[in-house]
């Protein structure tokens, strides 16, 4: 067979889910890869990190076989050395021998699945691994990790998560980037962003760090961090006080706006107040909200790093608000993106089976929020968590509140099984470990958060060695069970074909008339974006005012709030780790960063890409670096009452500092690759956001001591 080109999308947690065309040659081996220049979002160009992937594909570190943890080895000491290669009969019936031993003692719900993003493929993300777990019984997993404060914001505001199409901001003319780095991780936003920029856009940053997008802005606007909230509402003080805001379109589309009014109109909300607590000149508040407000179209583009606080949720819904009040929305090029994937309107009850729980148990299982599965595994009772199944994640690496963390994986009583590419973290720790594919290896469907665009993902080669994904693993372990039988539900011996067709049986308008057959043949099918108005391809959600809310109109105040103890319309409060609520032993707000060239801790093992990132540094002003007797180059520990972290000292200068006095930051890594062995999340805490039960990052305080041998 001659050379030949396979069309196939990028599954991994980004906005962006690009098109990819990869080459195979006569031989079945994967020789290239390129962006889709077909792709309207995609435009023919990858990330730094996708343009490498033949590396990851091919890397002689994969795990290409079932391994079982060798007898006497404790948990924790790394490396396929603590392994022995089985077969998958042998892997397949020692898990489900595991299973059945637990849930005959304990009950099914002593069995925690443990997933979240690694694999954003529509069936390699939920499908047949949620049936599956819905069938067993076991407990089920609130998977908060990343999106739900600001994603439950977006919703309690708008309705649904839809967001400015990224092929609209080209036709802005005034975008602010706010707590989003694009040049880092939303990259084919750039392209339209410079296209406004060439019309005369400005670009405006919004962030604590000093971001690569950061350093092209504009105007970049260094905020303190977690005080967002208190940004948006002087904001609005400005916008409403001096009467910049669109009354008709508030009248047409939006519920509360007196409330809203009544409290961001107080004297707390004034800039020369708020000007203190988030560190940016009242002057510069005045500026900013008289240009957004008069400039149409405006957008904002929002990232989920503005919601990893206490006061996440409430953040997002505060700059969610400002496209409404100033009529934004009615302009194709303005409003707001956080995600477009409510956009994405799939049947999700055909693609997980959710009723199978009451096959099992006859009631729904529990629920363990993923953000605490330190204490889940510590701590929980009734039943305790007694065996763990680790997929599209690694835990010991980003999970909160490591120590903790890795203390519950310790446990021998914990049976542990890990689906993985690579020997991670968290494979370190596991009883047996199963061989996964890339998506190189495997047909799936992508949606997107960050456009509109559904696509179908084909395999472009053979698994390599035994590897499996998801959906076999699975299906696999499932006849294992005995879930397979004759008389069990089909859903359980379901391809990955039907499970496509399933997917997309769903009433929602917006994939009207799209099939797996036009997927296939046309590779990616631009959504039925109806309710507002659409020139030729143009999407404008609001527009025209109708939000998919019980009204019809975006909820400024929205009363169900109330019930999780949350201002129904807004409040600003201080995280409690933050300079706003000192802590004399941790004065320093640490800033526990994405990495520009990994994603998440995706990426991180890979010799291709380890030299374009800034590992194991700690980033300091040289305000906080002096008197502590720190220099540019020093080992340091970086500690709180949670944990520790060995780094490096990276000093900058006042003139060229990439954090502000009173802020330090460094960058997500796998812990194994550090220099004491231990992560970032030794620091980070396991409370939850106001609203949507999320992990708060971003709110941490520490204190940093030179590190003397």
């Amino acid at each position: 067979m001659p050379s030949h080109v396979v069309h196939a999308a990028c599954p991994h947690d980004c906005p962006d889910s690009c098109g990819v065309l990869i080459t195979v040659d006569d031989l079945g081996k994967a020789t290239k890869i390129q962006g889709d220049p077909g792709h309207p979002v995609t435009r023919g160009f990858l990330c730094a990190k996708v343009a490498k992937y033949l590396s990851r594909v091919y890397s002689p570190d994969r795990v290409l076989y079932p391994l079982k943890r060798k007898s006497g080895v404790p948990k924790g000491v790394a490396g396929v050395a603590s392994f022995e290669r089985i077969t998958w009969d042998e892997a397949l019936d020692t898990i489900a021998t595991g299973f059945r031993q637990v849930a005959e003692e304990f009950g099914p719900e002593a069995i925690l699945p443990y997933s979240y993003a690694g694999n954003m493929g529509v069936l390699g993300y939920g499908s047949m691994d949620r049936r599956f777990f819905h069938r067993l019984g076991a407990s089920q997993l609130d998977r908060t990790i990343c999106s739900t404060a600001g994603g439950e914001a977006l919703i309690s505001v708008y309705g649904r998560k839809f967001g400015t199409d990224p092929e609209a901001f080209a036709d802005a003319k005034y975008i602010i980037v706010w707590g989003a780095n694009i040049h880092g991780n939303n990259v084919h936003l750039w392209p339209f962003i410079e296209e406004a920029r060439r019309k005369g856009a400005k670009l405006v940053v919004i962030d604590p760090y000093r971001t690569r997008t950061a350093k092209c802005a504009d105007w970049y606007l260094p905020i303190n961090p977690g005080t967002d909230v208190a940004l948006a509402m002087s904001l609005m003080h400005v916008i409403i006080t001096e009467e910049l805001i669109d009354a008709d379109y508030i009248a047409r589309a939006a519920d509360g706006y007196p409330e809203l009014k009544a409290i961001v109109t107080s004297p707390d909300y004034a800039p020369q107040r708020v000007s203190g607590i988030i560190g940016i000149a009242a002057e510069d508040i005045r500026r900013l909200a008289r240009e957004y407000a008069t400039t149409k179209p405006a957008a904002i583009r929002a990232n989920y790093g503005l919601q990893r606080t206490d006061n996440g949720g409430t953040a997002i819904r505060a700059v969610a608000m400002l496209p409404v009040i100033t009529g934004q929305w009615r302009h194709y090029g303005g409003g707001l993106q956080l995600s477009t994937s409510g956009a994405f309107g799939l049947n999700q009850q055909k693609l997980t089976r959710p009723d199978l729980m009451y096959k099992a148990l006859g009631r729904e299982a529990r629920t363990i929020n993923m953000a605490q599965l330190g204490s889940a595994l510590t701590e929980l009772d009734g039943p305790p968590v007694k065996a763990i199944f680790v997929y599209n994640s690694n835990p010991a690496a980003i999970a909160p509140d490591q120590a903790n963390v890795l203390r519950g994986l310790r446990r021998d009583d914990l049976f542990t099984v890990v689906h993985e590419q690579f020997m991670t973290d968290t494979t370190d720790y596991a009883d047996i470990v199963l061989p996964a594919t890339t998506f190189f290896e495997h047909n799936d469907l992508q949606s997107a958060y960050g456009h509109y665009y559904l696509q179908i993902s084909e395999a472009a080669i053979a698994p390599l060695g035994e590897a499996r994904d998801n959906i076999g693993v699975f299906r696999d372990l499932a006849a294992k069970m005995g879930f397979q039988r004759q008389n069990e539900d089909a859903s359980l011996r379901e391809s990955h074909e039907q499970m496509i067709e399933g997917a997309l049986d769903s009433d929602d308008p917006h994939l009207h008339g799209i099939t797996r057959q036009r997927l296939q043949q046309e590779h990616r099918i631009r959504l039925n974006m109806n309710g507002g108005p659409q020139e030729g391809n143009k999407i404008s959600p609001f527009a025209d005012g109708h939000f998919p809310t019980p009204g019809g109109k975006a909820m400024l105040k929205n009363p169900d709030l109330e019930k999780i103890g949350v201002h129904p319309v807004l409040a600003y409060h201080p995280n409690p780790e933050s300079r706003q609520t000192p802590v004399a032993a941790y004065p320093l707000e640490m800033l526990a960063r994405k990495a520009d060239h990994y994603l998440n801790s995706t990426f991180a093992n890979l010799e291709t890409l380890r030299p374009l990132e800034m590992n194991h540094l700690l980033e300091m002003h040289e305000a906080d670096a002096n008197p502590r007797g720190i220099v540019d180059g020093d080992p340091v520990r970086v500690y709180n009452q949670r944990g520790s972290v060995a780094l490096n000292a990276k000093v900058y200068p006042a003139a060229e500092t990439r954090v502000q006095p009173g802020v330090v930051a460094s960058r997500l890594n796998w812990n194994k690759l550090s220099p004491d062995g231990k992560g970032l999340n030794q620091l980070t805490a396991e409370r939850l956001t106001d609203i949507g039960r999320g992990p708060v990052f971003y709110s941490c305080l520490v204190e940093v001591e030179k590190d003397i041998p």
